[in-house]
């Protein structure tokens, strides 16, 4: 499995490039929430794509029938198709196929057609509400909007759903599928949306956009939610090699899921996806970590990457820290990440860790030069879900 598209639409850009160059620079896309007003919430901070404008990048049509995180990832879409030189309808429809993963649905648009519901009746909530909201809305769009009539699913296990998209979207091109629209988007930003998110206590209250999302660092009070994500275009190797196309490969993937209380599946979970992918510890060239920003949740993460590697023996980095943590949406913009990482030899650093925790070699203050052959994503999701997915370069 190759990927030949990258449609990132996140608070650090609106493309791949944009979004890297953001990231190399250390500049930020964290900012006070201005979808609606935060000043009564404990939490103001956000990482919001400014830039976005549905009535510019949406059909107008759908505008009124789907959610934001939807018209998020029907941009994506239309950039990774771009970007990876796919015409749709030059492909047999049903060998192209839709997996994306979702963690909250369509937050905002529910919400808004529960205050029509109880403000004003039942007669006032509108029809697309039983579809709008649902986690597989934006798969079924794009499906309907690109004629993708092959296998199609969401997958909602947070942030670890990202990679598990992409686990299934290599199921597929090994069958009938020769197209897979992969990644997600979310985005949970409206009041009904951040209420839920606080129940589960991770969030950073802090409101100093460079002092609120600090992983693995000593002074780590929680992490920034944002919204966004990435759309990706998985193709079977040798279609990619034939075009010539191609910003990595799919090596191997796992995934697990563990119980409170119990020990970590964690470090499970990175030898299989190692072990899927033919390669020993000493193989990985660098790390992207879920990096939740939980003092507790940190240290479980980085025990479990010593305990793989070797104490500090990989560099280890958590570039979305500028963007804010996006659910269904980070892992997959953690793999495009990673993919511009392996292209250009560079890793992208992790700002304002300045009193890091031990055990790994955390890549900060600036970005690090490095011979880069593979990497690893690493995302876990509230509730115990985790899983790894091994990425190497076209010539891997």
């Amino acid at each position: 499995m190759v990927i030949t598209g990258l449609g990132v639409v996140a608070a650090t850009g609106m493309s791949a490039e944009e979004h890297w160059t953001a990231l190399l620079a250390g500049k930020s896309g964290i900012g006070r929430i201005s979808r609606f007003d935060p000043s009564s919430y404990p939490v103001t901070l956000g990482g919001e794509v400014r830039d976005f404008t549905a009535r510019e990048q949406v059909p107008r049509r759908l505008i009124p029938q789907t959610d934001h995180w939807t018209h998020l990832a029907l941009y994506g879409a239309e950039r990774a198709l771009a970007d990876a030189r796919i015409d749709p309808a030059a492909l047999p429809e049903f060998e192209m196929a839709v997996v994306t993963s979702s963690s909250s649905g369509g937050t905002e648009f529910g919400q808004h057609e529960m205050e029509r519901l109880y403000g004003q009746g039942p007669a006032w909530v509108g029809a697309y509400q039983s579809i709008a909201w649902f986690y597989a809305a934006t798969t079924g769009q794009i499906s309907i909007r690109h004629g993708m009539r092959g296998p199609c699913g969401v997958i909602s296990a947070e942030q670890a759903g990202g990679l598990d998209a992409i686990g299934q979207a290599r199921r597929l091109l090994r069958g009938e599928s020769r197209l897979v629209v992969t990644g997600g988007t979310d985005a949970s930003l409206c009041p009904y949306g951040l209420v839920a998110q606080l129940s589960t206590g991770l969030l950073s209250r802090v409101a100093e956009p460079e002092r609120a999302y600090l992983p693995f660092d000593q002074r780590a009070s929680g992490y920034v939610p944002g919204e966004g994500g990435a759309v990706l275009i998985a193709e079977r190797a040798a279609d990619a090699r034939r075009k010539g196309r191609g910003y990595g490969r799919v090596l191997g993937y796992a995934s697990g899921f563990e119980l409170p209380g119990r020990p970590t599946t964690l470090p499970r979970t990175l030898r299989k996806a190692l072990d899927d992918a033919r390669l020993a510890p000493s193989g990985i060239d660098v790390v992207f970590a879920d990096a939740v920003g939980d003092p507790r949740r940190d240290r479980v993460e980085a025990d479990a990457l010593a305990e793989v590697f070797g104490p500090g023996q990989v560099p280890v980095t958590a570039p979305k820290v500028l963007s804010g943590r996006l659910y269904g949406g980070g892992a997959p913009l953690d793999i495009a990440t990673a993919l511009l990482s392996l292209r250009d030899g560079v890793i992208p650093h992790t700002p304002g860790v300045t009193r890091p925790v031990g055990g790994i070699d955390l890549v900060r203050d600036t970005p690090r030069d490095a011979e880069l052959r593979t990497a690893l994503v690493v995302a876990r999701g509230y509730g115990g879900f985790n899983a790894a997915v091994v990425l190497g370069r076209t010539d891997t």
